[in-house]
């Protein structure tokens, strides 16, 4: 089991494939999503590696939280979430995710925030279809109708589906596929819709009832000195 990647949600828009046909696709971008720490089973007692994404101000971060960035060497971050890995899969801090660690055609999990609607009646909410427009139904057209019973069972049972608030709810959509990545700009593109609203977290992992076979292992990852060790390598074939 591989670490999922902490995304932000752009938009939606569509690619042109090469018979003409378009899909419409969801943009997720990677916006420095990096290893914060991570869970040993000798220390925590599983194994897990924590993620942040999305660049803070320190001034606008708790404390505490500036400590554990300040530990990890690594500059504040806006959304910070941990994802189960394997033994054999976890990474090191200040690895930063790549978004060639999905390769098209993938199947993927993703998870996010619903849209907020607020209090919202019965049709809307439930997809309910409302009373009659005649027939003496006077001014309860979008009404839900009977809740309870009358002498039997006497009561409204729990969990009835009535008015209420509507959205803002942790959804997870199994399976979409990913119908693209760019590595220069950090963006995922999965085909379909993803839940949430335009600049909300999205959480991206492998699909569980649809794995796929060749994905980099443990995953694909920027090291955090790679960018210094690569210009010591070519200065000493220079002088060579």
């Amino acid at each position: 089991m591989r670490t999922g990647v902490i995304t932000q949600k752009i938009g939606m828009t569509r690619l042109f494939l090469a018979d003409g046909t378009h899909v419409p696709v969801t943009v997720l971008k990677l916006d420095g999503c990096a290893v914060v720490a991570t869970r040993t089973v000798e220390k925590d007692g599983y194994t897990a590696v924590q993620l942040g994404s999305g660049f803070a101000k320190a001034k606008n971060t708790a404390k505490a939280t500036r400590g554990q960035f300040a530990k990890a060497e690594l500059e504040p971050r806006r959304k910070v979430a941990e994802f189960r890995v394997d033994a054999g899969n976890l990474l090191e801090v200040g690895d930063q995710l790549q978004a060639d660690h999905f390769v098209a055609g993938q199947k993927v999990d993703v998870t996010g925030v619903t849209i907020g609607r607020g209090f919202t009646g019965a049709m809307k909410r439930w997809n309910f279809r409302g009373l009659e427009a005649s027939h003496g139904v006077s001014i309860s057209h979008r009404s839900l109708g009977g809740t309870g019973g009358r002498q039997d069972p006497g009561k409204t049972f729990k969990n009835k589906k009535m008015h209420g608030h509507y959205g803002v709810d942790n959804i997870t959509t199994q399976n979409l596929e990913v119908a693209k990545v760019d590595i220069e700009r950090g963006l995922i593109m999965v085909r379909g819709a993803v839940p949430g609203s335009k600049g909300g977290w999205v959480m991206v992992r492998d699909a569980v009832k649809k794995p796929h076979k060749d994905l980099p292992m443990p995953a694909s990852v920027k090291k955090r000195n790679a960018s210094a060790a690569a210009p010591a390598a070519t200065e000493e074939k220079s002088e060579g």
